[in-house]
């Protein structure tokens, strides 16, 4: 199983916030402050980015653009009433006539919603874009996804299935569905979905996908024998679930060797770093994993550096350094402040 499987299964969730970063804003110089902001929004410069938003204003410029814009910074700084209200004005600015804007600021306000907790006025967001285009997979995968939540599995069903007819081999979209319902509880009726995916014929899926179907339909044998197929076909993303499915059936050793070597053939790779320092970690070698991470933080653009930094923290713990883990939780709070989690953690380090 997936190591963070719950986390997993909200990531496609909460990472609509940041898709299509800098959409609409390539206008020369223009909206040049809107630009400064979508780019600080993209370095995480979340405080740079509300300047350069309220520089826009001032300076008169598109003011759809700015107000998503600010809406998303809020989002980073985990202001979601804020950024909620933000992407209201937003939509409050349409000329009337639905384009992708209007759909691309809808996604976000449902995540603003979802986030402060209004699942409700999430799942209206959803079924409103919906009724304005009844092809949308991501609503329909959304809008299951919070009634998984809910406990309302029919309803997520329905939604799922549909998701599933618009595109019957988006297999990747198939795989989030069985761990959103894993997540929750709901580990048999996601596999039920693998399972008829494989029923139905193998032949349009690569050898990585039915890899990773098998992963997580907990068929290690046939998982392992088709990821060592794909090594040379899907690069580093079949080498991960090839590791990991050494390290499910107990052989840590060879499932370092098979992410060491790709690392040797390859170059530096943060996911696949990652996953070795996780997988040391399970051998007790905390010092090693601990350079596993942070060579990948030392990756440019790594795109997963809060995951990096939780388990460069949970290293030093490991290792009983505690006044390091302490000092990186206060930072990573500072970034993350909305994991809950990590608070609680935090709390039990200050009395080491």
């Amino acid at each position: 199983m997936d190591i963070n499987m719950k986390k997993r299964g909200y990531t496609v969730i909460l990472g609509l916030i940041f898709m299509a970063v800098c959409t609409g804003c390539g206008r020369g110089n223009k909206n040049e402050n809107i630009t400064a902001g979508m780019t600080a929004v993209e370095a995480l410069d979340y405080d740079g980015a509300l300047g350069s938003f309220e520089a826009a204003k001032e300076a008169g410029e598109d003011e759809r653009l700015l107000y998503r814009g600010e809406g998303m910074a809020y989002m980073g700084k985990t202001m979601y009433a804020e950024a909620a209200q933000a992407f209201e004005t937003a939509l409050s600015l349409s000329d009337g006539r639905i384009n992708g804007m209007d759909y691309d600021i809808n996604y976000y306000l449902a995540t603003a919603y979802y986030k402060q907790g209004e699942l409700g006025r999430a799942i209206d967001v959803y079924s409103a874009i919906i009724g304005l285009k009844d092809s949308e997979r991501d609503a329909y995968y959304l809008r299951g996804a919070i009634y998984t939540e809910q406990g309302s599995l029919d309803l997520a069903k329905e939604d799922f299935n549909k998701a599933i007819a618009l595109n019957k081999k988006d297999y990747d979209r198939l795989i989030d569905i069985y761990c959103v319902l894993a997540a929750e509880g709901y580990k048999e009726a996601g596999q039920e979905y693998l399972q008829a995916a494989m029923d139905a014929g193998t032949k349009d899926m690569t050898n990585y996908e039915k890899g990773r179907i098998c992963y997580y339909l907990e068929d290690y044998e046939n998982a392992r024998t088709y990821l060592e197929k794909a090594r040379d076909e899907s690069g580093y993303e079949a080498v991960l679930f090839l590791g990991k499915t050494y390290e499910t059936l107990g052989d840590n050793n060879y499932a370092i060797s098979v992410y060491n070597t790709y690392l040797e053939s390859e170059g530096p790779n943060p996911q696949v770093l990652n996953q070795l320092g996780l997988c040391k970690m399970q051998t007790g070698d905390y010092a090693g994993a601990l350079g596993n991470f942070q060579a990948a933080m030392n990756i440019e653009n790594n795109g997963m550096m809060q995951s990096l930094k939780m388990n460069e923290i949970i290293a030093y713990e490991r290792l009983e350094e505690y006044k390091n883990a302490s000092v990186l939780m206060d930072s990573y709070l500072k970034t993350y402040p909305d994991d809950e989690e990590a608070k609680r953690e935090y709390i039990f380090l200050q009395t080491r």
